[in-house]
């Protein structure tokens, strides 16, 4: 028996942000204000977020410039990690540094080999201000840096290099909304 609503159920799916757009390519503000409506912004990234099939999403990938992220993804054994970070700052990143393919919301149809650590922290607080750290390996230490490096303005495109660049470069202009490749210097 559920004793608590399904994340995102009472939440309005919001329009995705999309490469290009300056609110995904800019730090996001610190949340200063606490209540009814952060919880609704929330509620609403959730539900954004299982509208899309997501594992992770930023406020800033539905236009909100707050450091805001939820997520709802397993790591490598399995397990489900399903929870919110207000004001969250990467504390740790360590172990092995893995290359695996990466995908965003922000890029949908794409994706690409990104290096990142097999290990991550995170610190910040709830929506009631409580403080919480949420601690990933694998696959959801991946996720953890990657909704952080959103709210720093920051998308996986920019750890591309080198020939893997180029090629995401291209397929990104051949999509219908590919105009925000200037977004990376492209």
């Amino acid at each position: 028996m559920r004793n608590r609503p399904i994340p995102g159920s009472s939440g309005a799916v919001r329009t995705m942000t999309l490469l290009g757009d300056p609110v995904l390519h800019a730090p996001c503000a610190p949340v200063t204000e606490f209540g009814p409506e952060l919880d609704r912004l929330v509620e609403s990234m959730f539900a954004t977020m299982y509208a899309a099939h997501g594992v992770g999403l930023a406020a800033n990938q539905v236009g909100v410039g707050l450091r805001v992220f939820v997520y709802d993804c397993p790591d490598d054994e399995e397990v489900r990690h399903l929870g919110h970070v207000v004001n969250p700052r990467l504390v740790e990143a360590d172990g092995d540094a893995y290359r695996g393919p990466e995908g965003c919301l922000s890029l949908p149809g794409l994706e690409a080999p990104v290096a990142r650590f097999d290990r991550a922290a995170v610190e910040g607080v709830r929506t009631d201000g409580t403080p919480v750290r949420v601690e990933g390996t694998g696959f959801f230490a991946r996720c953890l840096q990657h909704e952080v490096d959103h709210l720093e303005g920051r998308v996986y495109a920019e750890h591309v290099t080198g020939w893997r660049r180029s090629r995401l470069l291209r397929a990104i202009r051949k999509q219908p909304w590919g105009g925000g490749a200037s977004a990376l210097g492209a």
